[in-house]
């Protein structure tokens, strides 16, 4: 965080970042002093409602964050800004969206948690878009023109108006991550789930909450100790969030948890939370050995689609046991009628070894009911996410023989990221391929 104070005194000449969080209800000025440098702004948090018609002065300004403002239109000057390719306006008070204030090289749009109703048919101009979070606002369609943004690889469009999926959204070429849970067309399904709920009630007064293991967008996962009668046993419990997410609403995702079922690459839960002195939400699952760790970072603001490596190799044959694993929880998760959405390196944990399982199910969604049709396009649409998958897993085992797994599951994932989404495999045939080649590893 910087201060106005520094920046007014020019300690901050030649800065490529500038976070000012200091209650501003005007644009600091001073903050043009900057533009031969500046790349990064982010004013999240103060009463801005408008921006200045010289923004473009910056003219090296990639990224911009104004969450959390209470702005009611997306400002138009945001379209002449020359570089701008990351623009966040999170919990806002947006209501609408200009076609003027869509920058021409726009990659990354967030405007979750909004008043949008509707999107500007000027959205299917920016070809460029890779990332486009929607969740919590009031849609009740989405432009066809978006059809023309064929580069867009992660939607979210959860906890609006919608009352159903085009066909349009379903064929997007590079479409891997989608959540949509919370609108109408889906209502029946989740409501049924939830009238389904057979999990066992965990007291809260049994559990004794201890470290933080974890937080993310939907909640925070403690260790905690649960008595359960006469034994008392180390568990994790995760705690909801009650707002919106960038995903979508917290209760939805636990829904899906509670419906997914059992399968070993899936952490068990044990229970739901009952007795909350806050009436909070919240599960009872069980502990992951302190050896799992994720394999790879969430994406960064330069990836924007791609996770981050860590330092360390997977070995041929644990990467492929991990595709295999995936690739069945996968299979298993569709059958139940469920989209994962967010099935990404960094939400997988494992041991080294192989052996690994998927969480997070923030971005989960029911598959919509009575359409075969769209639920075999959504699994299609989570292949290619496995695909990124497969290609990262590769790269991972990149000290490993040539030949073999390696080879193998590059020509398994050129496949799982056709561009035509009908050519890819489903997971069950994944699943079963995959068991050939560790057999013959």
């Amino acid at each position: 965080m910087h201060s106005l104070e520094d920046l007014r005194a020019g300690r901050l000449n030649g800065a490529r970042q500038l976070r000012l969080c200091a209650g501003l209800g005007e644009f600091p000025r001073e903050i043009f002093d900057l533009a031969d440098t500046l790349e990064v702004l982010d004013l999240s948090g103060n009463q801005l409602s408008t921006l200045p018609d010289d923004l473009p002065r910056l003219h090296r300004l990639r990224i911009l964050f104004c969450s959390g403002n209470p702005f009611r239109v997306l400002p138009e000057v945001l379209g002449r800004c020359p570089q701008l390719e990351m623009v966040g306006f999170k919990s806002c008070q947006i209501e609408r969206v200009p076609a003027e204030a869509l920058p021409p090289r726009l990659r990354w749009l967030i405007l979750t948690d909004n008043q949008v109703e509707v999107l500007p048919a000027a959205i299917g101009r920016c070809t460029r878009l890779q990332k486009l979070m929607l969740a919590g606002n009031r849609l009740r369609s989405l432009p066809p023109e978006l059809a023309a943004c064929t580069r867009l690889e992660l939607l979210r469009i959860a906890a609006n108006q919608l009352t159903g999926l085009p066909g349009w959204l379903l064929r997007l070429p590079r479409l891997a991550w989608l959540a949509y849970a919370g609108n109408p067309f889906c209502a029946a399904v989740e409501q049924a789930a939830q009238g389904a709920d057979r999990a066992d009630p965990v007291p809260w007064h049994a559990l004794a909450l201890q470290q933080v293991l974890g937080e993310g967008a939907s909640g925070v996962i403690h260790r905690a100790a649960w008595q359960d009668g006469a034994r008392c046993r180390d568990v994790a419990v995760k705690l909801f969030k009650g707002a919106v997410t960038s995903d979508g609403l917290p209760l939805n995702e636990m829904a899906v948890c509670l419906g997914a079922g059992d399968h070993p690459n899936l952490i068990p839960v044990l229970g739901r939370i009952a007795g909350h002195p806050a009436e909070g939400h919240g599960l009872v699952m069980a502990l992951i050995d302190a050896r799992f760790r994720s394999l790879a970072g969430p994406p960064s603001f330069e990836s924007c689609t791609r996770d981050v490596r860590p330092g360390y190799p997977v070995h041929p044959d644990a990467a492929l046991r991990i595709a295999r694993g995936i690739a069945s929880v996968a299979r298993h998760l569709h059958a139940q009628g469920i989209n994962h959405g967010d099935l990404y390196a960094h939400n997988i944990l494992h041991c080294g070894e192989g052996r690994a399982v998927l969480g997070d199910f923030g971005a989960a969604s029911f598959h919509p009911p009575g359409d075969p049709g769209a639920a075999e396009a959504l699994q299609r649409i989570e292949v290619r996410a496995f695909g990124c998958l497969l290609e990262e897993l590769v790269e991972r085992g990149a000290d490993g023989p040539e030949g073999g797994p390696r080879t193998a599951l590059a020509s398994l994932q050129a496949r799982c990221v056709d561009p035509d989404p009908g050519a890819r495999p489903l997971f069950a045939e994944l699943e079963q391929t995959l068991g050939r080649l560790g057999e013959g590893a």
